[in-house]
């Protein structure tokens, strides 16, 4: 299509935050156009497919209880394959199980008696998980904030739980092993875990994004157009300058502080992700494998061909490990990780196929204290908006509700401005 010279909002990044963004402005009828400076939406959420493999950058899933996501797609047409709701440790040479309760409450009483904590740590993370499920947002916001690894302490649970278990689970949730992540971050985490399903679509993360952007009309999304600079009233791309109204940056966090100096900009946390393929399954059902001897260096594995056969090809096993920073692959590295994974599904994994490495070093924003109410300010002066889940919570719930938001606030500028003006 031929760059348009002049259109009401211009959103800068094709991911979550900017789709959901330009769903919000299409709805109100106002004119828009998205610049995506790489070859295909969705950000980091995205699939390579690989001789029948498919390889979501980083192993990522989605949850069914984040609000924003039935809101904008039709989570059914996804076709949805789902993880167990609850997870295996791995300690001392056994796995123990760990379900949960709300998702599974048959499922309650042998969790009672399983080697994963002690039957104190189990009944009062199961109260914490239902207190959370159950109040109202606000009010979990209203809490005082600490940091996770204080917030879990106060709540009664012991070091063991808190290191063999909660650690190595919310490690890779957040990327964070020292778990400074905000209490309130986390509570609205365990919320969804508790209310909600966790699975990837059956053709790939890549989905997801693309079922966001359906209903959107495909001229207005101009994909390959590398943004070079923002400021009131225009964007300039390697296509030529682009003239708005106002503008929302919603790519990754550093790129948004390149754009719009002076942004505040959070510190990163970094994901690894090792795919193996396997001719057989080390473990036959698609549950979570947590570390529990504290080895700290894989946060968890998970074959995801159990969920989704589609993932792998036929008669393969697709397995996928999430190792906490971010360095670059080696032999060295690689033989770490094969050791480690054979420790925890006693397994040999010397015939898996090493398909790839994926380091994402900004995987994450760091949601340290505080962040209060989990809200940010997106209205930067002069018509110049900032979304993306580092103005709200690091997550897929964050980057959508962020979105939204902005182009809310986008929305109301407009109109101010029409009314100022007759």
């Amino acid at each position: 299509m031929s760059q348009p010279i002049e259109v009401d909002v211009v959103v800068v990044g094709g991911g979550l935050a900017g789709l959901s963004a330009a769903r919000r402005l299409d709805r109100a009828g106002v004119e828009w156009l998205l610049v995506e400076a790489s070859d295909r939406i969705g950000g980091r959420v995205t699939t390579d497919t690989v001789d029948g493999w498919h390889l979501d950058r980083g192993f990522q899933v989605l949850n069914t209880a984040y609000p924003r996501v039935p809101a904008l797609v039709d989570v059914d047409a996804l076709d949805m394959r789902y993880f167990t709701p609850g997870v295996l440790v791995r300690r001392c040479g056994e796995l123990h199980r760990l379900e949960n309760p709300i998702r599974e409450p048959l499922a309650a009483a042998s969790a009672l008696t399983s080697g994963v904590g002690t039957l104190s740590d189990r009944l009062k993370f199961a109260a914490l998980a239902t207190r959370c499920a159950t109040l109202p947002p606000a009010k979990l916001l209203e809490a005082r904030e600490t940091t996770t690894q204080e917030f879990l302490r106060k709540a009664g649970l012991s070091h063991r739980m808190i290191e063999e278990v909660l650690r190595p689970f919310l490690s890779g949730v957040f990327a964070d092993r020292s778990l400074d992540t905000s209490s309130h971050v986390f509570a609205m985490v365990l919320r969804s875990f508790a209310r909600g399903r966790i699975g990837v679509p059956a053709a790939g993360m890549a989905a997801f994004p693309a079922a966001i952007a359906g209903p959107l009309p495909y001229p207005q999304l101009l994909i390959g157009a590398r943004t070079l600079s923002v400021g009131p009233g225009m964007v300039v791309t390697e296509g030529g300058e682009i003239r708005c109204r106002a503008v929302i940056v919603a790519t990754d966090p550093p790129s948004a502080a390149a754009l719009l100096p002076g942004l505040p900009t959070p510190d990163m946390h970094g994901l690894t992700t090792f795919y193996f393929g396997a001719d057989r399954a080390p473990l036959n059902e698609p549950t979570l494998v947590l570390d529990g001897d504290r080895r700290e260096i894989i946060a968890n594995t998970v074959v995801v061909s159990n969920a989704a056969p589609e993932y792998a090809p036929t008669g393969k096993s697709l397995i996928a490990a999430s190792v906490v920073g971010v360095s670059a692959p080696s032999s060295a590295s690689e033989a770490v990780i094969r050791v480690e994974l054979s420790r925890l599904y006693g397994a040999p994994t010397d015939d898996w196929e090493l398909l790839e490495v994926i380091n994402i070093p900004n995987a994450l924003p760091a949601a340290r204290v505080p962040q209060a109410m989990l809200r940010k300010p997106v209205d930067l002066g002069d018509g110049l908006f900032v979304a993306g889940d580092h103005r709200d919570s690091p997550s897929i719930q964050g980057a959508l509700a962020g979105g939204w938001r902005t182009a809310g606030a986008v929305l109301s500028w407009l109109g101010a401005r029409v009314g100022a003006g007759r």
